[in-house]
C-alpha cells in the first residue's frame, strides 16, 4: 500500500499550472498524494508571501521565472541556476514543463513547406522585460514585417488562441527570454523548435550546455543586434543555409526524456526522511529576526493589495508612541518597529 502524505501549493500565483500537475503525477508513482492545507510538505514559489505562515512542515520552493532559491526560507528548491547544494537542490528549468518537449526533434518533413512561409514571428505577454527584446524586434522589423501575436506590441488584430499552430506559419520566431542570466531558459525556444519555426533567441548566455547552438540563431553570441540580424537575412535568403540549421541536432546529449525520472528521485529522497531529518532550515539565531520580519512583511502585503498596505501603515503610525521611534536609525527598522507592533 502506498503511503499517504499531505502536500499543498502556495503562492504560484496561478490556479493551477503544469508544474503543480507534473509533481503531483511524478509523487504519484510512490505515494498516495493528498492536497491539504495543513500539509507535511509545502511546495510554494515567488508569488506571494503566505508561504511564511506555514511553519510546521518541509518547505519546497519552486520558480520558473528569474528568481533564485532563498535557502535560509526553503529546505529545498526547483529553479533555473547551476547550482550545487548538496541534496537541497535540482535544476529544472521552465522548458522542461512545457507539453512541447518532447517533439523537439519532430523535424519538418517537407523542405518546401518549410521554406514556404511568412518570415518571422514574436509573442510577448508584457512590456516589462529587457528593453533589448523590444528593441530587437523593432530593429529586425525594418527588413521584413514580423507578426507580434501576443498582447504586447500586437500588430494582428488581437492576441492569437493557438499559439503553436501561430509559430507554425513562419520560418523565424523571436524566443527572446525577459532577461538574460545563467541557466535561465523558458518554454520559448522549445516551442519554436517543436514548431519547426527556427529560433532566434536571446537570454542564457549558457544556453548552449542545454540546446545544440548550431540548431539556432544565438543572439547572445554577436557582437551588436545588426551582427545578428545580417545572419537572419542571411539564412532567410539562403535556403540551404536556412534548412541546414533547421535540421541540425537540437540537443546536445541533455536527455529530456528521462528529467522526470530524476525529479521523482530528488522528491523521494526528502519523502523517504523522518520529517525532523528532511528538514535543512533553522529557526533559531540570526535567522529568528530573519523571519520574524518576513512574517511582518507578509501581513503586511499578503493580500498584494497596494492600498490595503498603505492604509495598515497608516493605521499603526497613529497607534505608535514615541518611544517605538528610540532608536531606529532609518526607515526600514522604524517599519519593522511598527509591525512588531501588531506582535507578529
Amino acid at each position: 500500500m502506498k503511503r499517504q502524505v499531505k502536500i499543498f501549493f502556495e503562492d504560484y500565483g496561478r490556479k493551477f499550472d503544469l508544474t503543480e500537475e507534473t509533481i503531483i503525477k511524478v509523487l504519484n508513482r510512490e505515494y498516495n498524494v493528498c492536497i491539504d492545507p495543513n500539509p507535511d510538505y509545502l511546495f510554494f514559489s515567488d508569488g506571494g508571501y503566505k508561504h511564511l505562515k506555514y511553519r510546521n512542515c518541509i518547505k519546497i520552493f519552486y520558480t520558473g521565472e528569474n528568481t533564485v532559491p532563498d535557502f535560509n526560507l526553503c529546505d529545498y528548491a526547483l529553479a533555473h541556476p547551476h547550482l550545487q547544494y548538496g541534496d537541497r537542490y535540482l535544476r529544472t528549468p521552465y522548458y522542461l514543463f512545457s507539453p512541447e518537449i518532447g517533439k523537439i526533434n519532430d523535424y519538418p518533413a517537407n523542405a518546401e513547406q518549410a521554406l514556404n512561409r511568412k518570415f518571422c514571428n514574436f509573442l510577448s505577454s508584457a512590456g516589462w522585460a529587457d528593453p533589448f527584446r523590444a528593441a530587437f524586434f523593432k530593429k529586425l522589423s525594418e527588413y521584413k514585417p514580423i507578426g507580434s501575436g501576443g498582447n504586447y506590441l500586437n500588430n494582428i488584430g488581437g492576441r492569437v488562441s493557438d499559439k503553436m499552430a501561430f509559430i507554425k506559419e513562419y520560418k523565424f520566431s523571436i524566443a527572446f527570454e525577459n532577461s538574460s542570466l545563467s541557466g535561465y531558459t523558458t518554454e520559448k525556444i522549445v516551442e519554436a523548435m517543436a514548431a519547426n519555426s527556427l529560433p532566434v533567441y536571446w537570454g542564457n548566455p549558457d544556453v548552449g550546455l542545454d540546446f545544440n547552438k548550431e540548431s539556432f540563431v544565438c543572439v547572445n553570441d554577436f557582437d551588436t543586434p545588426e551582427a545578428a540580424i545580417a545572419e537572419i537575412i542571411r539564412l532567410d535568403n539562403d535556403d540551404e543555409a536556412y534548412l541546414r540549421k533547421l535540421s541540425a541536432p537540437r540537443c546536445t546529449g541533455a536527455n529530456f526524456s528521462k528529467w522526470e525520472e530524476q525529479l521523482f528521485l530528488f522528491l523521494k529522497n526528502i519523502f523517504d526522511q523522518p520529517p525532523n531529518q528532511a528538514k535543512r532550515t533553522t529557526d533559531y539565531g540570526f535567522m529568528y529576526t530573519r523571519k520574524r520580519d518576513m512574517e511582518a512583511l507578509r501581513w503586511l502585503f499578503g493580500g498584494k493589495n497596494t492600498g490595503k498596505a498603505v492604509r495598515k501603515l497608516l493605521r499603526l503610525s497613529m497607534m505608535c508612541t514615541s518611544e517605538h521611534r528610540i532608536g531606529t536609525s532609518d526607515g526600514k527598522t522604524f517599519l519593522l518597529s511598527l509591525l512588531r507592533k501588531k506582535n507578529l
